[in-house]
């Protein structure tokens, strides 16, 4: 199966999923996916969270989602359980759509290694 392929039918898995899992079917958004991979890497589940602590949490997606890639290396984790990463590599300039094809790769690794999907 070519590449592009199996990354389009793994993506549609993972949405399907995640869609049923945590919006009752309806398609879940990238950026939706990314907050709650945030939300997964920092633990803190049940928790209430205002509006600059969403972002906070895509950035720590995009962080975790992006480390084996070589751009990010996690540092630490502060008092409050948030995870810190550095940037080790500056990403290349890519357009939008390179921008989602890169991430959507990233997420599918990343539920991949979590035994999400198969």
């Amino acid at each position: 199966m070519a590449r592009d392929e199996q990354l389009k039918e793994r993506w549609e898995q993972v949405e399907q999923k995640l869609s049923h899992q945590f919006a009752d079917g309806e398609k879940l958004e990238l950026d939706a996916i990314i907050y709650l991979i945030g939300v997964q890497e920092l633990g803190q589940l049940h928790r209430k969270f205002k509006k600059d602590h969403k972002l906070d949490l895509m950035h720590i997606a995009i962080c975790r989602l992006l480390e084996p890639y070589g751009y990010y290396e996690f540092e630490f984790f502060d008092d409050e359980g948030w995870p810190h990463y550095k940037v080790v590599e500056q990403l290349p300039q890519l357009k939008a759509g390179e921008q989602a094809v890169l991430m959507k790769e990233a997420i599918v690794q990343y539920f991949l290694e979590k035994e999400y999907i198969k």
